[in-house]
Order: structure tokens, then C-alpha cells, then sequence
């Protein structure tokens, strides 16, 4: 493999991982957000108040995303194979 070939691996694998993180990212980010706007207008400043709907969010998400984030992977994963098969 020469060194453009490398980069292009590189490349691809960080963008499948952008792609694939993403979805529970954002929802990670808008319960999270949610959650800060309440305790910020309640004056309820309990830290750990956060962690239990942000974990259900995330859970909930992932088994709404789990397709999509499999199928993104299989496809990467093909496309590393057929790197390796052609050489």
C-alpha cells in the first residue's frame, strides 16, 4: 500500500465514523440541552439529573439508528475488503 492509499483508508474510516456517531451525537446534544434549559429556569441544580434521560435518549436512538449505523459499517467494511482482495 503506498502512502495515498493509506490516506484514502484513513480518510474514509473517519468519515464512516462521523457518519455513524453522528445520529446519537445530536440526540446526546439535544436532551442534554433540554435538560440544561430546564434546570436553568427551575433553579433545580442536581447534577445528576441529567443522566438518566440522556442515557434512555441515547438507548432509544440507538435502537432507532441501529440499521442505518450497521448498514454504514458493512459498507466500509466492504470497501476495505475490496481493498485488500485488489491490492
Amino acid at each position: 500500500m503506498t502512502g495515498p492509499d493509506v490516506l484514502d483508508v484513513a480518510r474514509d474510516s473517519i468519515y464512516t465514523l462521523l457518519i455513524v456517531s453522528s445520529p446519537l451525537m445530536v440526540v446526546a446534544l439535544v436532551v442534554g440541552l433540554a435538560i440544561s434549559l430546564f434546570q436553568a429556569l427551575t433553579q433545580i441544580q442536581e447534577m445528576t439529573i441529567a443522566f438518566v434521560p440522556k442515557i434512555l435518549a441515547i438507548f432509544i436512538a440507538m435502537l432507532v439508528v441501529l440499521p442505518f449505523m450497521a448498514e454504514r459499517l458493512e459498507q466500509h467494511m466492504m470497501r476495505l475488503a475490496a481493498r485488500i482482495i485488489t491490492g
